[in-house]
């Protein structure tokens, strides 16, 4: 019993390493990706759901994965929204969530920002063409249909568009509210990129599931639903209003201010004349002001994120569709 005692605490540390090494990598967190294919599924097209149902009903996700957000919806959209981050340490396919555009850059073709491993809106624009290639694998092409559902959601988080050397903000530690940061293995435990992919969200969900979210973003966006519509699709534009947002919303407001840093490549929290423990020594705070300033901001980034990948699935769906 003493050596199994012992043992059980060797793997609860093992698994607590993992947890924290992976965690501050998503984006919307379970239930923010989850609200944005809600508000896309409300838009699909007939055509369109019968794309979407066919391809993730008949492909289902292998159920032996490892899910981190569990199995807590039957909604297959839903469910297929977090399937990515589930498999990007396996696959090795993390750089497809993001792209890294400097906080001092100036707007320019996003493909000197994409990395020699790709990048969020290469790995939209290949997933996409899967999808659309009739002649492709099923289990391929639903593979493309879950990237795309969570990719388009990413691609509206503001720091999965901007970086300071930071990892897209997963090296600068803030206090939130009263949580204080705290370091494991170099990385730091609340961090910039953390409360906006979850705490703040979630936070402004006041306990709302995605399903009774969705429908609070619907009411509060529906004037503007036509009007993002009609502008169509443009992954370079969505891409600089998160990169601005970036900086408007999520610097700008923090006590004291963060200086911008000459771009270097990063690869850890100790990289770039160790990244973390500058930015820890700012002893940032982010509580109840920037979260008032920070909420509808991801509001309205999850409502459009959800607008416009049913735009993207109904253009996809249509291309498939025989004319007449």
């Amino acid at each position: 019993m003493h050596f199994l005692s012992h043992l059980t605490l060797r793997i609860l540390a093992t698994l607590c390493c993992a947890f924290f090494a992976v965690a501050p990598i998503w984006a919307w967190g379970c239930k923010g990706h989850q609200t944005v294919a809600l508000i896309a599924e409300q838009q699909l097209t007939p055509q369109a759901r019968q794309l979407v149902d066919q391809l993730l009903s008949q492909n289902p996700i292998d159920p032996q994965l490892n899910r981190y957000c569990g199995n807590t919806t039957r909604d297959l959209m839903a469910d297929a929204s977090t399937w990515p981050d589930d498999v990007r340490g396996s696959l090795q396919n993390g750089p497809w969530h993001y792209i890294d555009i400097p906080r001092a850059a100036k707007h320019a073709p996003l493909a000197e920002f994409c990395g020699p491993k790709s990048c969020i809106t290469q790995a939209i624009a290949d997933q996409l063409a899967i999808l659309k290639d009739p002649t492709a694998d099923s289990h391929l092409r639903a593979d493309a249909l879950r990237y795309l559902i969570h990719f388009v959601g990413d691609l509206h988080m503001p720091l999965h568009a901007s970086t300071n050397n930071d990892q897209g903000g997963n090296c600068t530690p803030v206090r939130y509210f009263r949580r204080r940061p705290q370091e494991h293995n170099n990385s730091f435990t609340p961090n910039l990129h953390a409360i906006w992919d979850t705490d703040i969200p979630e936070r402004d969900m006041e306990g709302a599931d995605p399903a009774e979210f969705a429908h609070l973003l619907s009411e509060i966006f529906s004037r503007d639903y036509p009007k993002w519509q009609a502008a169509g699709i443009h992954l370079d534009t969505w891409t600089w209003e998160s990169h601005d947002l970036a900086e408007s919303f999520v610097f700008a407001p923090l006590v004291p201010k963060v200086p911008v840093e000459a771009p270097l490549p990063v690869h850890s929290c100790t990289d770039a004349n160790n990244i973390g423990e500058r930015m820890l020594h700012l002893q940032l705070a982010a509580g109840a002001e920037y979260q008032a300033t920070a909420a509808p901001i991801v509001r309205q980034r999850i409502a459009q994120a959800g607008v416009r990948l049913a735009l993207i699935l109904n253009n996809a769906a249509a291309s498939l569709t025989p004319s007449k």
